[in-house]
C-alpha cells in the first residue's frame, strides 16, 4: 500500500487506475461501498485500484475555527483502504490553490494529468471544484469527452436512513458507541503517541496511557470500556477517562486508558484506543477513596462488557 501526493504524477505502475474519490472520513458503510465498487472494477479490468482523499478536510479549510470533527487520521484511513483492497492512497492537499480549481481544472490537472485515471467512482452526492461546481454529471460528461468511466454509488441505508459521517458524529457526541460502530462497521478509535502525564493514576493503582485528542471529534466526556491496539499487534482491554479530569488540577483534556493486567511502559508508543461502550459521565468525588471505589466499579463493569464481546 503506497501513500501518494495528489499534487504529483503517480508512478507508472499505478497510472491508468480506477480511483475511488471522496473525503472518506470515518470510512463508514457508505464509503466502503464506493471503494468496493472501485476495487471490483479495477480487478475486473486488470487495473490498479486507488483511493483518493483530501487532507485537511475541506471544512477545516473554509471554517478554520470549527470545533474538531475528524473521525479518522490519514494513517487510520490508509490501513482501512488497504484492508478494502486498494493498491494506493492518494492524498490531495486541500489548500487555497486546490480550492480555487474549477471542476474542469481539477479533472484535467489532477485526475487526468497526475493520476491518468481510467475510471472514477464516487458517491452520488459528491461535489468538487470551486464553489462545488462539479458533481457526478460533470464527471460523466468529462469522462465521455476524455475517455474515462465515471460511476456513482448510491447511499447505503441502515434503519431506513442513509449512513453518513454526520450521523456517526451525532451518535458519538451522545456516547452512543454501539450505534456509531454499526455505521462504521468497527468501534470508533482514537490513535496517537502516548504522552507523559502527571502520573497521578500510578499513585492510586491505576496507571494510564495518556493520549491527546488532537483533531478528533470529541465524543461525550466520560468513562468508557476500551480496547487498545499496539503497533506490535498486542490488544489490551481496559477502561478510560475521556475528558478534562475534574478531580485533578490543572484541568486538561485527555484520553486516559488504564489497561487491565498490564505493567509495561508505553511512553512514546503509537496506540489506538477503541471506545467500546460509554459507562458514565465524568464526576467529582469527595476525596480519593471515593474516586478509587468508583474506578474499581468502572473497571469491573468494563471487564464484563469486554469479555462478553470476545
Amino acid at each position: 500500500m503506497q501513500r501518494l501526493d495528489g499534487g504529483e504524477a503517480v508512478p507508472a505502475h499505478l497510472a491508468g487506475g480506477i480511483v475511488a474519490l471522496g473525503n472518506f472520513d470515518g470510512f463508514h458503510l457508505g464509503h466502503q461501498a464506493v471503494v468496493a465498487a472501485a476495487v471490483a472494477r479495477a480487478r475486473a479490468e486488470g487495473r490498479p485500484a486507488l483511493v483518493a482523499t483530501f487532507d485537511p478536510h475541506p471544512v477545516r479549510h473554509f471554517q478554520p475555527d470549527a470545533p474538531p470533527f475528524r473521525l479518522t487520521t490519514l494513517d487510520q484511513r490508509e490501513r482501512l483502504f488497504a484492508g478494502a483492497g486498494a493498491d494506493a492512497m492518494v492524498v490531495f492537499r486541500f489548500d487555497g490553490d486546490l480550492a480555487a480549481l474549477s471542476a474542469e481544472q481539477f479533472i484535467a490537472e489532477r485526475l487526468l494529468g497526475h493520476l491518468a485515471v481510467a475510471g472514477v467512482v464516487t458517491g452520488e452526492d459528491f461535489t468538487f471544484g470551486h464553489r462545488k461546481s462539479g458533481n457526478v454529471e460533470v464527471l460523466r460528461a468529462a469522462g465521455e469527452r476524455h475517455g474515462f468511466a465515471a460511476q456513482a454509488v448510491g447511499p447505503v441505508c441502515l434503519d431506513g436512513e442513509p449512513v453518513s459521517s454526520s450521523r456517526i458524529r451525532a451518535h458519538l457526541r451522545l456516547g452512543e458507541m454501539r450505534e456509531a460502530a454499526r455505521l462504521l462497521t468497527r468501534p470508533f478509535a482514537i490513535e496517537g503517541m502516548v504522552e507523559h502525564g502527571d502520573k497521578v493514576g500510578r499513585t492510586i493503582g491505576y496507571p494510564t496511557a495518556n493520549l491527546s485528542l488532537g483533531n478528533y471529534l470529541r465524543p461525550a466526556y466520560g468513562i468508557y470500556a476500551v480496547r487498545g491496539r499496539l503497533a506490535d499487534g498486542r490488544v489490551l482491554n481496559g477502561a478510560a477517562n475521556l475528558g478534562i479530569r475534574p478531580q485533578f488540577e490543572p484541568l486538561k483534556e485527555l484520553l486516559e486508558p488504564h489497561f487491565f493486567d498490564f505493567a509495561g511502559d508505553l511512553y512514546g508508543e503509537r496506540l489506538e484506543v477503541e471506545l467500546i461502550e460509554y459507562l458514565r459521565l465524568e464526576a467529582m468525588f469527595d476525596g480519593l477513596p471515593a474516586l478509587i471505589a468508583q474506578m474499581d466499579a468502572d473497571c469491573a463493569r468494563a471487564r464484563d462488557i469486554l469479555s462478553a464481546g470476545e
